[in-house]
Order: structure tokens, then sequence, then C-alpha cells
């Protein structure tokens, strides 16, 4: 599979296949990941992957959590910008509603908003789960190279055949997570990721996302017109 390919392929995907997924394709993709690039090459990015037990454990603690706490513990940091201004804040409210209508849910079916969103901490009964940390002092620079990262690994599980989708959502509960994978108290949770084969029959997974045109977010200097 080219780079194209696994990038024009890969998608957020939140609904799964019960189908295993070979250990070892996971082991080499977060190996093979690591020649991402990193500023001063920190390589700032802490990897916790849970699969069997381990995953069913933390499927059954969120349900509990969840229950009790639906808000969360509340972030370490905030996942967007307390005032999300034009254009960003129109494209996050399309593609919102763009996978609510494909589900057949209402605007106004806050209920069914709510239990829909609650499948994010069963990782979208994906096979795999991943949470990445990052060591509590780290500046933007260093987050900016967990991104590369975790594209890294999305873009080498397309080419394992695999889909993922990458969760910030994980972020509300970072005491919880931090304490069921045990990570010491210098790591901040960051992001989770859900990892397996795609359902091509599931409604969420088959309605349209958009990007912006090169001429909305790109300058274009010396170049011949």
């Amino acid at each position: 599979m080219k780079v194209s390919e696994a990038l024009a392929t890969r998608r957020s995907v939140r609904a799964y296949l019960d189908r295993p997924v070979d250990p070892d394709v996971i082991r080499r993709v977060i190996e093979r990941a690591s020649r991402a690039p990193s500023g001063g090459n920190l390589q700032p990015w802490r990897i916790y992957a849970l699969a069997g037990e381990a995953l069913d454990g933390l499927k059954q603690l969120m349900e509990e959590r969840t229950g009790a706490d639906p808000k969360g513990e509340g972030t370490e940091y905030d996942i967007y910008p307390q005032a999300l201004d034009s254009p960003y804040a129109q494209r996050r409210f399309a593609v919102g509603e763009a996978m609510y209508a494909q589900m057949g849910i209402a605007r106004d079916d806050r209920a069914a908003r709510r239990r829909w969103f609650s499948r994010n901490y069963r990782f979208f009964d994906a096979p795999v789960g991943l949470f990445c940390f990052v060591e509590r002092y780290m500046g933007p620079p260093q987050w900016s190279d967990l991104g590369m990262y975790l594209q890294s690994v999305m873009l080498l599980l397309r080419e394992e055949g695999l889909d993922s989708c990458a969760q910030e959502c994980w972020a509300l509960y970072p005491r919880t997570i931090g304490q069921y994978v045990r990570s010491p108290s210098n790591l901040m949770l960051f992001a989770g990721m859900s990892v397996g084969y795609a359902d091509p029959e599931h409604p969420v997974n088959r309605f349209p996302t958009t990007r912006a045109r090169p001429e909305e977010f790109a300058t274009f200097l010396g170049f011949p017109s």
C-alpha cells in the first residue's frame, strides 16, 4: 500500500467487527511508528496497549465510571480552545451533525446521543485499545510530536489492513486510566485509540467527511502560476 492510499483510506472508525487482531501486528506497528520525527529525537510518546482481559476489565470499569460520573473527572489540558472561531467551530459542528444524522439520531435526542457517545469508552468494541501519555513537563512542541507518532501508527495500521479511531475523549478520565494502567504520576494522558477491523455494514462508518481545499489553508510563494 502506498502512503497516499493509506492516508486516503484512513478514517475514524467507530464500529468494529468481532475479529481478533494479531498481537505481533500491534507490536510491529508500535515499533515502526517510532521512526516518526520528534524535535531533538526526544521521542516523548509513552504508549500503553490493551487487549484481552486487560481491555475487558477497563471496559467494565468505564461502564461504572461513566455511569457514576458522566461528565468525567476533568481534563488536564483543553481538548479544544474555550472560544472556537470560524471556520473551526463550523467544521466541528458539521462532522458531529453528519455522524448523528447517519445514525438516525435527532439533534434534540440528548439521551440517544449520550448513549452513543458512551461507546467511546468501550473503544467502540474494538479488540485493541491504545493510550498515549507524555511527561507532564513537556511543552507544545513535544505534544506535536505525539500527533506525528499517532498519525504514523494509524497509517501503518492501514498498511496492515486495520482501522483505528483516535480518541481524545479519554482525557476526561485521566485519573481512572492512569490508575488502571499504572502509569507513573509524572505522565499525563493525552489520548486513546481504538484498533481493529472496521464493520463495513455499520452506518457510522459510512458517513462522509469533508476537507478544506488548499486555497483555504495554504499559501504558495514563488511557485509558477
